[in-house]
């Protein structure tokens, strides 16, 4: 959510005292909101980064993180392409690992990213000597579709991944599923799926909401003291035509009510986007081997930026423990 976003939600109509709850404010803002997010993205608008943290703090996170992309220019990545359940060519990046393992990550980006904004992340398990998958999600990168799928398509497409990991790799590959922000939600998501419980060995999803509906009613209720429920209710309809799906139609909370597999959940006690609480209730419905890490001073999605020491640190303690080594 950026602000062009949330400006353009109060357009198309007086939305002050007399405005609210009216059908047409309602049936405005639901174009706006479903034309903002559903498309593909064509870019980052600048503004989001206040969404993440203070620019003067990104800047610093930009010139210390320097390095890894330097590192990243100098792997040797295979393109793989496979094809979705509903006939979309999605793409990753592979690096193989220096040595053979049977570990292999698989990388989730967050919204309107790509599998390249994954770098931290692909430098740190490939140093810990997996195998590493860095994903374009739907409608991202190099994946096709025209319609982003907010965890709740996207889980199925990951499937197609771990499937595909088996394939190469072998049924006794441990793989750990790694996501943030949207990727979060969708790594979380697919653990509802009875396959991705069999053969997935962990799971770390960092600042992930708990569905599409409630990120946007926070956003929605926090920002402009609307009452989110009739421009919510009227995306839907938008959505389920054009998309295949409602925001409300999957989430979190259902995918980990019989959960199995051990998961780290870590949050930004300064997310201004995704609520802290999120992670928290995600977290309490978790019934299984669980962590919660939240990292003082970070917010969206800037957790391993802020410490990341900490934030890796504990990464290794939960895996080593989840993978038996």
């Amino acid at each position: 959510m950026n602000k062009n976003l949330k400006n353009l939600l109060l357009t198309g109509g007086t939305l002050g005292a007399a405005g609210v709850g009216s059908g047409i404010t309602a049936g405005v803002a639901s174009l706006i909101l479903f034309n903002k997010t559903l498309p593909r993205p064509k870019g980052t608008d600048p503004a989001i980064i206040d969404e993440f943290a203070d620019r003067a703090r990104m800047e610093e996170y930009t010139v210390r993180m320097a390095p890894v992309g330097e590192w990243m220019e100098r792997q040797r990545f295979e393109h793989l392409f496979l094809l979705s359940r509903d006939g979309l060519h999605l793409h990753g990046l592979y690096l193989a690992a220096e040595k053979p393992s049977d570990r292999l990550v698989i990388l989730h980006h967050g919204y309107t990213s790509h599998a390249v904004d994954n770098a931290t992340h692909a430098k740190f398990f490939h140093e810990l000597g997996y195998e590493v998958l860095l994903l374009d999600l739907r409608a991202h990168g190099e994946s096709e579709g025209q319609y982003v799928g907010f965890g709740i398509l996207d889980r199925y497409d990951t499937l197609e991944w771990v499937r595909w990991a088996r394939t190469r790799f072998g049924k006794d590959v441990k793989i750990v599923l790694h996501g943030t922000s949207m990727g979060g939600a969708t790594v979380l998501m697919a653990l509802g799926l009875p396959e991705i419980q069999e053969a997935v060995s962990a799971v770390i999803a960092d600042c992930a909401y708990t569905s599409p509906a409630d990120i946007f009613a926070s956003v929605i209720r926090k920002d402009y003291h609307l009452p989110p429920e009739p421009i919510i209710k009227l995306t839907n309809v938008r959505a389920k035509r054009a998309a295949g799906y409602r925001f409300d139609e999957y989430s979190t909370l259902d995918a980990l009510r019989y959960n199995r597999v051990p998961v780290l959940f870590i949050h930004g006690r300064e997310d201004k986007f995704v609520p802290t609480w999120m992670s928290q209730k995600n977290y309490e419905a978790c019934p299984c081997k669980k962590q919660i890490l939240l990292v003082d001073n970070a917010g969206h999605g800037s957790s391993v930026f802020e410490n990341q020491p900490l934030y890796e640190q504990t990464e290794k303690a939960f895996l080593a423990d989840a993978l038996g080594e």
